[in-house]
């Protein structure tokens, strides 16, 4: 039985990816600019804000984001890697920890990592029942693969996307059928229960 939502779900409000936000462009080394950045939630936008970035090639620098009435602030702090170069990270403005990724609850008023909001939060798959986790995360690698038309659990697997290796594809297969094994199992549980009433 799932958890009673006593807790705020972290993936109602915003999230701020530093590996995402580089591959986009947004953040780049040797960059002194601004921005605009959005986030939307099922194909609708939810918020829209502007940032300013500044990372001079010597050292880490800093990121600020304005969305509605919020303005920050935040440190970055660069690791170096043990082959060379450094990671790029968000220093944490509760915690002070080195993360990649910052949330923005609802009804929260700065960004901070998953570590500083503590049980105020929880993801949503932490309120859903084994069997939803398994069924979410199986049209999840089914979407993955072949997009949404192999999305239902009734259809054969999608087949190899062109220029994926075959290893990477029998490994996502595998996870599949573990997947698809639990809501199978699931399924016969109930039928059987069903039957019994009937």
């Amino acid at each position: 039985m799932p958890r009673p939502r006593q807790r705020v779900r972290l993936e109602s409000g915003l999230k701020l990816d530093l590996n995402k936000l580089m591959r986009d462009g947004h953040v780049k080394r040797g960059q002194l600019g601004r921005g605009t950045i959005s986030w939307s939630r099922g194909g609708e936008s939810v918020a829209e804000g502007s940032l300013e970035v500044c990372l001079p090639p010597e050292s880490p620098g800093w990121f600020a984001l304005k969305v509605g009435s919020l303005d920050q602030r935040i440190q970055l702090h660069a690791a170096q890697r043990h082959f060379g170069g450094a990671q790029l990270y968000f220093v944490c403005p509760v915690t002070g920890r080195r993360v990649s990724v910052l949330w923005l609850p609802p009804g929260a008023r700065r960004f901070a990592s998953r570590h500083a909001w503590g049980r105020q939060v929880a993801y949503g798959s932490q309120f859903e029942t084994p069997h939803d986790r398994a069924l979410s995360t199986a049209q999840d690698i089914r979407h993955e693969l072949g997009g949404k038309n192999y999305i239902s659990l009734f259809e054969l697997p999608p087949p190899k996307t062109k220029g994926m290796h075959w290893r990477t594809y029998e490994g996502k297969l595998k996870r599949l059928d573990g997947y698809e094994t639990i809501c199978s199992q699931y399924d016969m549980m109930l039928l059987a229960r069903l039957g019994g009433r009937i």
